[in-house]
């Protein structure tokens, strides 16, 4: 079923995105935690796709299980990497042999090592052009988007981004989900901009909680993010006293606050980021309590 069905039928909601080990030897670990996150009935689970195809066939199988045997709605990433006509066609085809009637379109990052991205395929250098590809090949695929709250660290101004944004959805994206933001004002005024511009879909903020402060530096290093300098401060202050354990209280404070604001605003949903670490959703979720 497509999300955007499921959205429409469905209230406020909690997504989660998961990580496929890239050792087959972790497989029984990572199932353990899809067991535990279970329970906390996602409205979908996202799966990420290995740059290059490296884990492209582990992406499948994953999403393949998360659908038969865990009775979950999976969402499987795809992007530019590596991408041509005939290789995209044969992912599609093999996840709607399994049932699965949803992927995440997304440009891809530029190889390690590698300042800028460079398209091995003109036809597909941009995110916009898969999501041309898929709702043309598969009309009746739900396809969701990527969106920047801080913009893109790529393009020169936040209205840069935005239209090219509104031209993934133009071309037939249903929704987009943001990449994730420490700061809730910055998802209200990305939602707002988006309304002007004449965007009507939903976009579901993504927020990932903090479970250290060492986690801090990486994980705004890959993404581009911000985070506000109460929270580091108040991060570095709980490291320094009680080491990483007060750590991740000050961290998963913010995100329960974070997520809860959200969805008090009127967000349609809170996809959260899961790094394959079960307890920190648990609690999260805990937090809300029912959702309405």
């Amino acid at each position: 079923m497509r999300i955007r069905d499921l959205m429409a039928k469905n209230g406020q909601f909690i997504s989660l995105e998961f990580f496929p080990p890239k050792e087959r030897e972790a497989w029984p670990k990572f199932f353990e935690t899809v067991e535990q996150l279970k329970g906390v009935d996602p409205l979908f689970a996202s799966v990420t796709y290995g740059a290059g195809g490296g884990t492209q066939a582990n992406t499948l199988e994953i999403v393949r299980r998360l659908k038969l045997d865990q009775g979950l709605e999976p969402m499987a990433h795809l992007t530019c990497v590596g991408a041509d006509a005939e290789r995209i066609s044969a992912f599609l085809d093999e996840l709607r042999g399994m049932g699965v009637d949803n992927v995440l379109a997304l440009r891809g990052d530029p190889p390690k090592g590698a300042e800028q991205f460079s398209p091995d395929n003109e036809a597909f250098a941009h995110a916009s052009d898969l999501v041309r590809f898929i709702r043309s090949a598969h009309p009746d695929m739900g396809i969701a988007v990527a969106g920047y709250p801080e913009g893109h660290p790529e393009c020169a101004t936040f209205r840069e981004d935005y239209g090219y944004l509104k031209g993934k959805l133009d071309a037939g994206g249903d929704f987009v989900m943001t990449q994730l933001f420490f700061d809730n004002r910055l998802y209200w005024n990305f939602v707002d901009l988006m309304r002007a511009m004449g965007v009507t879909k939903p976009i579901i903020p993504g927020v990932l909680p903090i479970m250290s402060l060492q986690s801090v530096k990486r994980i705004l290093g890959f993404c581009g993010a911000s985070i506000p300098g109460k929270f580091l401060l108040e991060l570095e202050a709980a490291d320094a006293a009680g080491g990483e354990k007060a750590a991740y209280e000050v961290g998963m404070n913010w995100a329960k606050r974070q997520v809860r604001e959200l969805l008090d605003g009127g967000a349609p949903g809170v996809h959260l980021y899961t790094l394959n670490r079960a307890q920190a959703v648990l609690e999260i979720v805990d937090s809300l309590g029912r959702l309405h």
